[in-house]
């Protein structure tokens, strides 16, 4: 039956699983690291996609998926062992 709690377990476990990609040893190996190769070619220092245009609004869904996973690996690093001692306790006193 699906419930509030299996939910969450379900969600805890995915934005866990973001969270422990490597992005040396598996994302690169893929193409999908963030860090972007310093041998690409020029890059001009200034922006040259004119006022109000951002490159966001033509990213696709890799892009968006690289920075999401960024994203969570930088920001959800602390929350998440906050969020896993709760559950890991939660389990252990109740029982699941």
């Amino acid at each position: 039956m699906l419930t509030l709690g299996t939910i969450l377990y379900v969600s805890l476990l995915l934005i866990n699983a973001m969270a422990v990609l490597s992005e040396d040893r598996f994302l690169a190996k893929i193409g999908w690291s963030s860090v972007q190769n310093p041998n690409a070619g020029f890059q001009p220092p200034y922006d040259q996609s004119g006022y109000g245009y951002t490159q966001q609004q033509e990213a696709g869904v890799k892009v968006r998926l690289i920075n999401l996973i960024s994203a969570v690996r930088t920001l959800m690093r602390i929350p998440l062992i906050g969020l896993n001692l709760v559950i890991i306790v939660y389990e252990l006193i109740l029982g699941g």
